[in-house]
């Protein structure tokens, strides 16, 4: 195989990095971060150290399943199709590994540690935990650690409890509807993990009900406790609690459908960008 241009490969490892949840990511971090407070240049850097990991973590998915992928013919997959070496999306994913590690050691020392075991959590469900029972557990982690990372930045506070609990719930619905249309290819390459096991309407049924339980402890974040939203900031979060509620019933329905289509991902996506418009809103309320 020619070797590509450099322009080229750039663009090739981009698409082998899961581009639409690293940004998804990444938003959700400065988001956050903004929202506490943080200067311009510590969500920045946020930002940087977040966008770095989780492109590490996409471009070992791809390096490590990459045989994967060929036999099921993912024509989606840059590495699958042979437009780039694997040799080149390993080597880059062990740079961005480092690269986010380095900015890390800049973030503080709560926040340098709660993201290198995010990305420590993202490495291992590729490296294997994706195919076992414990499949869920690193977006668990890795989701309600965002957080900690975001508002501990820079020696900063920890985040309020409902903000992590909203983060590790808000992990098992990215994990089940990023596989779920997935589910034949797996079964037929070995990859049995805890959405195959419980099914599509069973994975399904749990994705979209966790978004509505992330959604809620969102809502309970701003109304509750003893700074609790009031004006345009708590019919924002109404508005946005009723929104999730909306697209998680569409997501059952495609589910109970027998359709396990990306749209369901994409769903789960439309949500978060839902649930960091309430962030942005949330402030001081997002500090324990």
């Amino acid at each position: 195989m020619s070797r590509p241009a450099p322009l080229t490969t750039a663009r090739l490892l981009v698409a082998s990095s899961h581009p639409g949840p690293t940004v998804t990511v990444t938003v959700l971090a400065a988001v956050v971060a903004a929202a506490v407070g943080h200067p311009v240049w510590l969500v920045v850097l946020v930002a940087l150290a977040v966008v770095a990991g989780q492109l590490s973590i996409g471009l070992a998915n791809d390096w490590i399943d990459a045989d994967r992928d060929r036999a099921v013919g993912r024509s989606d997959k840059p590495v699958a199709r042979g437009l780039v070496p694997v040799a080149t999306v390993r080597t880059a994913a062990f740079a961005t590994a480092a690269v986010a590690v380095v900015l890390s050691a800049f973030l503080g020392p709560v926040a340098a540690v709660a993201h290198v075991v995010l990305v420590a959590a993202g490495w291992a469900y590729d490296a294997g935990l994706k195919r076992t029972a414990w499949s869920v557990v690193p977006f668990v982690v890795a989701f309600g650690l965002l957080p900690v990372v975001a508002v501990a930045a820079g020696g900063g506070a920890w985040p309020a409890w409902w903000a992590v609990a909203t983060g590790a719930v808000f992990g098992v619905a990215i994990h089940c509807t990023n596989v779920l249309p997935d589910l034949l290819d797996d079964a037929a390459t070995g990859v049995r993990g805890f959405p195959h096991r419980l099914g599509l309407r069973g994975a399904g049924t749990l994705a979209f009900g966790a978004l509505v339980v992330a959604a809620v402890l969102v809502l309970g974040g701003q109304l509750l406790g003893d700074a609790p939203a009031r004006g345009v900031g708590a019919v924002l979060a109404v508005v946005g609690t009723v929104v999730v509620v909306v697209l998680a019933a569409v997501g059952v329905r495609l589910v109970f459908a027998g359709r396990p289509t990306r749209a369901l991902f994409r769903l789960v996506i439309a949500s978060s960008l839902v649930l960091v418009v309430e962030l942005g809103v949330a402030g001081a309320r997002l500090v324990a």
